[in-house]
């Protein structure tokens, strides 16, 4: 076979698995086609915290967190004023996270712009106020300090929405991640507000140098307005994801929350526009409520069920998908990006400059 006709047939063959995926996007898999068998979509949740009769799953349970590196790092965050999503978000894999060891990749979401949120979403347990404290102008020399002597292979840089600042905290964000980059061998996943859809904002944190660009979009279209504070919304945080790609960011991010009462279409149709807005990586994890004055949890999505929307959005072509009760949009998000996207990408682009 000469060249002409072996470029010709894989040009048939890329048009026509191509069309192939757009047609699976069209129409997508039935109810039928998502839990087979016997298994369970979901167990009920209590309908109260007062509720003793409904028991949380036995996969919902996780051992309280402890060790030499876990006091290490919060003996340090302490010391220098910082503050972990890990911590203030309550997520339950914090001591699997800051542990590392083992081969595994050692692995902190530091919460930057403060503890104080100006928005109040009513699924976080992050405080909130109007007008928070003003921005720690040390933070960021802070931040790498830290990171530095922690030895960490992968952090998530987050922040709280700070609506009372002019640039809303993009430049604060920039400067983190600037001198993270400058101060140690590190990967950088910035996970950010949605700056109100200014893109001029968005852009200068996907220039800033870091690896990943997360924006969480929290649940499907359908549930925005009852879950998320009212000046977020689907749209508003697609075009973030979107532009954040044009300005130049290699990899990104989003999360969806199960478990608030979402029906299985709305989920494969909310993966369906996050492929169309070209998101790299999605996560699923169980919405836990975090005390009885935010969103009840309508059910708790088994972990077969959880396989199955993993297999679905592999299907669709996500470069990566963490799925499971326990994950979270920066669970041990270093294992993964470490050994099998961000290194690859750059020994690539070197072999190329040479």
């Amino acid at each position: 076979m000469d060249k002409a006709t072996s470029t010709a047939a894989e040009a048939r063959e890329t048009a026509h698995t191509l069309e192939g995926f757009r047609e699976a996007l069209r129409h997508g898999p039935g109810f039928d086609d998502f839990v087979r068998g016997d298994v369970a979509y979901s167990v009920p949740a209590p309908k109260s915290l007062k509720d003793k009769t409904t028991r949380k799953p036995a996969w919902l349970k996780r051992e309280v967190p402890g060790g030499e590196r876990y006091t290490e790092i919060k003996s340090k965050l302490r010391e220098l004023k910082l503050a972990t999503v890990c911590e203030e978000a309550k997520c339950p894999n914090l001591g699997e996270c800051w542990g590392g060891g083992d081969g595994k990749t050692a692995t902190a979401t530091i919460m930057i712009m403060g503890d104080t949120c100006t928005r109040g979403c009513r699924f976080c347990a992050v405080k909130t106020a109007k007008a928070p404290p003003p921005l720690d102008k040390d933070e960021p020399a802070n931040v790498s300090k830290a990171i530095a002597a922690w030895g960490l292979d992968y952090v998530v840089l987050t922040s709280v929405d700070r609506d009372d600042i002019e640039d809303q905290g993009a430049g604060h964000f920039r400067e983190t991640v600037q001198r993270l980059k400058a101060s140690c061998d590190v990967l950088v996943e910035a996970l950010t507000p949605d700056f109100r859809g200014e893109k001029h904002l968005v852009e200068l944190v996907a220039t800033s140098g870091l690896d990943v660009f997360a924006h969480n979009v929290e649940t499907v279209p359908e549930l925005q307005r009852d879950v998320r504070d009212r000046r977020a919304n689907w749209d508003q945080s697609i075009e973030v994801l979107k532009h954040a790609k044009k300005s130049g960011a290699k990899i990104t991010k989003t999360s969806i929350m199960l478990g608030l009462g979402e029906t299985h279409e709305q989920v494969v149709n909310a993966l369906k526009l996050l492929r169309e807005a070209d998101v790299d990586v999605v996560t699923f994890g169980q919405y836990m409520r975090p005390t009885k004055k935010h969103l009840a949890v309508v059910e708790y999505v088994t972990p077969e069920a959880f396989k199955r929307y993993q297999e679905i959005a592999e299907e669709m072509g996500f470069l990566y998908v963490a799925s499971g009760a326990m994950v979270r949009s920066s669970y041990k998000a270093g294992e993964f990006f470490l050994a099998n996207v961000i290194k690859q990408r750059k020994a690539k682009e070197a072999a190329a400059a040479n």
